[in-house]
């Protein structure tokens, strides 16, 4: 693993593309990612972004943001009053390409940097998105900016399926990662699972019983088609993570397998079908 420590010139990006409909801008406080070369790594649409890249593998460097929260605290009043001009709260997604609670983040800080200046300079809305555990070193700070904002904590947790075969482990486990929700939950903390993307299930009935006793409050369902940013998700098939769904469900790697999914899941919790999901739209029975 390759880090480097640099300085960068600005932090709230604008949203385009998949994110326009969920928020005003992102905000990643790492370019690239520790967990790059685990599961959630395999299907991960940012591994085939040569801007972020730069022509390096995806999972063997990390680019760290070390003055992120100074330059948060720069921007984020003209950002919020270019948000209101347009009629939209200044929300910001948190993070969109990278992993805020990463390895490197146990060193560096940068994501409970931010946090802790968010908290003294809060947006209007914010989506707290992560694989890890680790977000539980910061649950005080999580807890403190959601009564300064609109807050909802996205946990991904891609099914029941612990591990798909010829995948490499996840960062977490999927029970870790139930625990995690029902902490958030336990906090008054507005907790989502966020099944993206969505993996073959063994048993969904089981699984959204267990989410709901956990105090989840929604469930978002993402396939990688539509939800990788293209329309049938080319950059996901040219991955391994389709063979490896296959080799389990043939019928999961395609996109009616996602919306049998949610009908069951509707029994149980709200829920929100990819970027309407993310943006916080659900539906019930």
């Amino acid at each position: 693993m390759e880090i480097t420590e640099i300085q960068c010139q600005s932090i709230l990006t604008r949203a385009s593309g998949y994110l326009k409909p969920v928020c005003s801008h992102s905000i990643n406080p790492y370019v690239g990612c520790g967990f790059g070369r685990s599961a959630c790594g395999v299907g991960c649409y940012v591994r085939h972004n040569a801007w972020l890249t730069r022509g390096r593998d995806w999972g063997a460097f990390v680019d760290v943001k070390t003055n992120a929260p100074e330059i948060y605290l720069k921007t984020c009043d003209a950002e919020q009053r270019w948000a209101h001009r347009r009629g939209q709260p200044f929300a910001i997604f948190f993070s969109s390409s990278t992993e805020p609670w990463q390895p490197a983040e146990k060193q560096y800080r940068v994501t409970r940097r931010l946090l802790e200046t968010m908290v003294t300079h809060p947006p209007d809305e914010m989506i707290l998105q992560t694989h890890a555990t680790a977000m539980r070193d910061d649950l005080d700070l999580v807890a403190a900016l959601s009564q300064k904002c609109q807050l909802r904590v996205h946990v991904s947790i891609e099914g029941d399926t612990e591990h798909l075969p010829g995948l490499p482990p996840p960062p977490a486990t999927v029970k870790d990662r139930v625990e995690l929700l029902r902490q958030l939950s336990s906090a008054g903390i507005f907790a989502v699972a966020c099944l993206s993307p969505l993996y073959p299930m063994q048993n969904p009935a089981v699984f959204f019983e267990q989410l709901a006793g956990a105090g989840v409050d929604a469930v978002v369902i993402d396939h990688f088609i539509e939800g990788d940013g293209t329309r049938e998700g080319s950059r996901t098939w040219k991955t391994a993570l389709p063979r490896s769904m296959e080799a389990v469900s043939a019928e999961s790697t395609r996109l009616e397998y996602r919306d049998r999914i949610a009908a069951m899941a509707r029994n149980y919790l709200p829920v929100g079908i990819s970027a309407s999901g993310f943006a916080g739209h659900y539906s019930s029975l």
